[in-house]
């Protein structure tokens, strides 16, 4: 997996000290893997209702935007958890911690399952948010305690590779189960999945005894600074953008461009399959421009979202405006990572903390504010709104870019 190359090193005071304490001398990674395994999980089934909307709707008897709730519940609750659990579990053991967020995820998911109406589903959409939230925010920081200081940033990718796959594959995913056993179903496979990460927590992840805990001065401190400002406005718009029009993706393709639940489904996969090829693209790119990455991915996201209105009756052009949408995409996650890296090197967790708790943000308002243009004006408008705020997150930042790591 690609993560993010380029990134600038974290300081001696930051980073904890690799230990062998009787594992191999290369690392533990199968350890490291277990980790990846699990942020993969976690994003996979924060993003699996996008794909099940009109089923979740009807299933429990609510309007589209209404069941787009289900993706800004776990986004606010991640939003808030990522800092407060970053600082509150300084000081106890990191396995403790992760293995605890990993029960929960699986937990969320099986309520999610059974959810008699939306306030059962809401429950347990607020109990996975916690687990994004943390687990996300602390599993980039976990490789450093896992191998040698020569594989952190190798380590690293494997892990933030798992987030950015989780991404782009969970729509397709749930499309398909949700089209071949029901959207219920869809949940029931989650919590196996996050099961089986789980386990491989249990069996793989060593004692991480705490190294010093994340205070609150410190991520304030990171926040005032310009470079990590500026980062952040950029994430924050390109995730209420993509996410404002993402979310209505499925109901797009099968109201306006009128698929059939087969096409759909195959059109969902292509995008998983152009989202996981645009990560590797990226970081194979990244490291020499990340200005580069970060525009061409963010335009072509806003181009793709405002074309698709116009084409809805062509349907080769909706195939490739969605493949082009999937690569784009595929490659933010990646560069918001690398940019956030660069500007905060000297506290990289604090960074990271702050870019979970802002794209969380933006990603819960950009489906709030998605679902009521959708319900107010129509799909078309939802796009064209997401594509708007996905070009405004380009033109403040075209010269702000450290493609130098």
């Amino acid at each position: 997996m690609n993560g993010p190359s380029g990134a600038a090193p974290q300081s001696r005071q930051s980073q904890p000290t690799y230990a062998l304490d009787g594992h191999s001398p290369t690392g533990d990674w199968l350890a490291v893997a277990s980790v990846a395994l699990m942020c993969f999980v976690l994003v996979l089934t924060e993003f699996l209702p996008i794909g099940l909307l009109p089923a979740i709707a009807s299933g429990l008897h609510v309007s589209l935007g209404t069941a787009g709730l289900v993706v800004v519940a776990p986004g606010l609750t991640a939003a808030l958890t990522a800092p407060l659990l970053t600082i509150a579990s300084g000081r106890l053991d990191r396995r403790k911690v992760l293995i605890t967020l990993a029960l929960l995820t699986a937990s969320s998911n099986a309520l999610a399952a059974c959810a008699p109406n939306i306030t059962v589903m809401l429950i347990a959409r607020v109990a996975l948010g916690a687990g994004v939230g943390g687990f996300w925010t602390m599993g980039a920081g976990v490789a450093a305690r896992l191998v040698p200081p020569c594989a952190v940033h190798r380590a690293t990718s494997v892990i933030t590779g798992g987030i950015s796959s989780g991404t782009v594959v969970s729509l397709p995913l749930g499309a398909l189960v949700g089209q071949t056993a029901g959207w219920r179903t869809a949940f029931v496979v989650a919590a196996g999945a996050a099961l089986v990460a789980l386990a491989a927590l249990l069996l793989r992840l060593p004692a991480l005894p705490p190294v010093g805990a994340l205070r609150l001065a410190e991520l304030t401190a990171t926040f005032r600074k310009h470079g990590p400002r500026v980062a952040l406005l950029g994430s924050a718009l390109i995730f209420l953008g993509h996410f404002a029009a993402y979310t209505y993706l499925t109901p797009y393709l099968e109201q306006l461009a009128r698929f059939g639940s087969s096409a759909v489904t195959a059109t969902l996969l292509v995008y998983g399959v152009a989202g996981l090829a645009g990560n590797f693209a990226a970081g194979a790119i990244i490291g020499r421009s990340l200005r580069a990455v970060y525009v061409t991915a963010t335009v072509l996201v806003a181009a793709a979202a405002i074309l698709l209105s116009p084409l809805a009756g062509a349907a080769p052009a909706v195939v490739v405006l969605v493949v082009a949408w999937g690569a784009a995409f595929g490659a933010v996650p990646l560069a918001l990572q690398t940019w956030i890296l660069r500007v905060s090197p000297e506290k990289p967790e604090s960074g990271m903390a702050l870019l979970v708790s802002t794209s969380q943000i933006a990603l819960a308002a950009g489906s709030l504010a998605g679902g009521l243009v959708v319900d107010g004006y129509g799909i078309r408008v939802g796009f064209t709104f997401g594509a708007a705020l996905a070009l405004l997150s380009v033109i403040p930042h075209l010269r702000r870019l450290p493609d130098v790591g």
